[in-house]
């Protein structure tokens, strides 16, 4: 897993890891950057490996004896724009040793605000890692991003999730309806589409992305189809989000909840798609 880590907090890697070793992967974590919390609290101090050390220690990894028992490679939130490419090495490495091995690509560079990567870097993504994933888990605004244009319903975002290369696309919070405060979730995949669909919990804390795209490749290389892997994953993140909320918390307290993390959805909705 290719992510950013938090001294303090649930977001990035630190979300990521928490939930695949809870579901019981083990995981070899490469970080992108280092912070001492989510931006979003204010300033913070960002520590980015040096492109010769990273690639360095990248090609160790790509290298190792036991890469073959590398089932899957993540990426998320990257630090600079020279890391792509060495994340396109590591998954051709994992591949190479694993033919089976999957590769799910959260992009990570935006939500509703707009970009918060340099476009660079944002670019070096859509051109370099989700045309080789087999997964990718863009929200609303990275999809219109990356696949040129603005849908506005669920049949526009499927549609445009045809514009990427990645046989399963799942796109977090397609659409919110706020008058019956319901969010629903597309995923789309060679056997077809369905809409996946929970309660709206507003004033979310930060990290729920990172969350989803762990706890949606777990489920999957448990043997969940698409659509059953995102009701796992989208009820343990409503649950977790839930409980920061009550609790009035600005992390997600995924050590307290991390039961949640590998139980039986709950409170989702399911509709398959023609």
């Amino acid at each position: 897993m290719l992510n950013s880590l938090v001294a303090r907090g649930s977001v990035g890697g630190r979300a990521a890891l928490f939930a695949l070793e809870r579901l019981g992967f083990p995981v070899i974590f490469v970080p992108t950057v280092i912070l001492p919390w989510h931006p979003g609290h204010g300033r913070a101090t960002r520590i980015t490996p040096p492109a010769a050390e990273f690639h360095a220690l990248a090609e160790d990894i790509a290298e190792a004896s036991w890469l073959a028992g590398v089932g899957a490679v993540l990426t998320g939130y990257f630090g600079s724009i020279n890391q792509v490419a060495a994340a396109a090495r590591l998954v051709a490495a994992v591949r190479k040793a694993n033919p089976a091995a999957r590769y799910l690509c959260d992009p990570a560079v935006g939500d509703s605000g707009g970009l918060f990567v340099p476009p660079a870097l944002a670019n070096a993504i859509g051109a370099t890692l989700l045309p080789v994933a087999d997964m990718a888990t863009p929200n609303r605004f990275e999809l219109d991003r990356f696949a040129g244009g603005a849908a506005h319903d669920l049949t526009a975002i499927r549609a445009a999730t045809e514009g990427l290369a990645a046989p399963e696309v799942i796109v977090t919070s397609a659409e919110t309806d706020l008058v019956t405060a319901r969010v629903t979730t597309l995923v789309t995949s060679p056997e077809g589409a369905a809409a996946v669909t929970h309660a709206l919990t507003p004033n979310a804390p930060k990290g729920t992305g990172d969350l989803f795209a762990a706890l949606y490749l777990g489920h999957r290389l448990d043997g969940h189809t698409p659509p059953e892997a995102t009701a796992r994953a989208a009820a343990a993140v409503h649950r977790v989000v839930e409980a920061a909320v009550a609790d009035g918390l600005d992390e997600m307290p995924l050590a307290a909840t991390q039961g949640a993390l590998a139980a039986a959805p709950k409170g989702v909705t399911i509709t398959t798609l023609d």
